[in-house]
């Protein structure tokens, strides 16, 4: 697929039409995801950033075309209307309040197509006494009782925004949106999913919650399973300051883990947590007497569930990464690829992140734009091609 065209190269959601409104963290990702699934969405930047040089999504921005829209004027706000007419859904991540403002809103929006699927993003949700509240991963993770669970015992500590922003933001958007294009079907409805990354990060955490509701998971980081306080579920340092993972969970694995560590005297005190500080002590001891790769070549082929904690660089050129194809090159960086695979309806290649506007006159007029409005619509400032602006300067 050429860089900036809006058809689809099949996937699985070929023939999805999708309207982003760009946004930032979890609303530009499910657009990406659904892009590279094979959906044909239109990203709608602000005038404002197409002159910009920063990079204001971190690279979420890739595989799909860019307009830019001055959404504050009426003009503007009717491209967006009339690209709605036609889409199946819609992605939006600002705060409530602020598309019904805009004369975009679900109310606008579905009196224009019924049918559409509205996905709204935010962090505390369309309603509740924080709703209009600024906030970020850490914070919507923290009340959560999802960033809790997370870091040493003396204090939690945010895995980046993996938690909120992705797990419980992105992926609980696309569910909602996949759900209820999956609802239309059998009503012929469209309808409001209202995703909050607050209710994602609490619902991450459910097999958590079950466990300390039946009893058998404290509420103390660094005591439990699988935060850290088992010895066989940890990471530990090798003699060259890099890491190994450790998560010999069941017995079988477990004592995979002795015999390649060579101590098989530990075998039959797995589970009795008064053992576990001195199990630690000399797994630790034991680890630190190889570097991180003379391990990971120890058990390679093995079930002693041992992992080489890799890098950022390393990662992409480990043999089976590679061999699976997880990451491509994206303008000479390394990016994974989409997720997960098809049998019948494989995803699209990513290609590059576009520049805010690179691609207003060829995306509109590939969703049915003249050529004489377009024009117009350039010479009221209500969108703004990039290359006009790059010429001009």
């Amino acid at each position: 697929m050429h860089v900036g065209d809006t058809g689809s190269t099949g996937g699985p959601l070929a023939g999805v039409k999708v309207v982003e409104l760009a946004g930032i963290g979890p609303s530009p990702f499910a657009a990406l995801l659904l892009a590279e699934l094979g959906a044909d969405v239109i990203r709608v930047d602000r005038p404002s950033v197409a002159t910009d040089s920063v990079d204001l999504t971190g690279g979420l921005g890739r595989s799909r075309p860019s307009i830019a829209v001055d959404l504050k004027s009426d003009a503007g706000r009717d491209v967006v209307l009339r690209l709605v007419e036609q889409a199946d859904i819609l992605i939006e991540g600002m705060r409530p309040g602020v598309t019904e403002r805009l004369g975009l809103g679900p109310d606008a929006c579905l009196a224009r197509n019924p049918q559409l699927v509205y996905g709204r993003m935010t962090g505390w949700g369309q309603s509740g006494p924080w709703a209009s509240m600024a906030g970020h991963d850490i914070n919507y993770a923290a009340l959560s009782g999802a960033l809790h669970l997370v870091g040493p015992a003396e204090r939690p500590m945010a895995p980046v925004n993996l938690l909120a922003d992705f797990g419980g933001g992105t992926m609980y958007l696309l569910v909602g949106i996949l759900a209820a294009l999956q609802s239309r079907r059998s009503t012929g409805r469209g309808q409001v999913v209202d995703a909050a990354m607050v209710d994602g990060a609490a619902s991450l955490v459910t097999m958590m919650y079950a466990m300390y509701g039946a009893g058998s998971w404290r509420d103390e980081r660094g005591v439990n399973l699988l935060d850290g306080g088992a010895p066989f579920y940890d990471t530990y340092e090798c003699a060259d300051g890099k890491f190994v993972s450790v998560g010999a969970i069941e017995p079988q694995f477990f004592a995979q883990l002795l015999t390649g560590l060579g101590l098989e005297e530990l075998a039959g005190q797995q589970y009795d947590t008064t053992q576990w500080p001195e199990h630690r002590r000399v797994i630790a001891e034991r680890l630190r007497t190889r570097t991180r790769d003379e391990w990971a070549a120890a058990f390679e082929g093995t079930d002693a569930c041992v992992a080489p904690v890799l890098s950022l660089a390393e990662a992409p050129h480990h043999p089976h990464l590679q061999a699976r194809g997880i990451f491509a090159d994206v303008a000479g960086a390394a990016q994974p690829r989409v997720a997960p695979r098809f049998s019948e309806t494989p995803g699209r290649e990513p290609t590059p992140e576009r520049a805010p506007g690179a691609d207003t006159r060829t995306a509109l007029a590939a969703w049915g734009w003249r050529e004489g409005e377009l024009e117009e619509l350039i010479t009221s400032g209500a969108v703004t091609q990039r290359s006009d602006i790059e010429h001009r300067l």
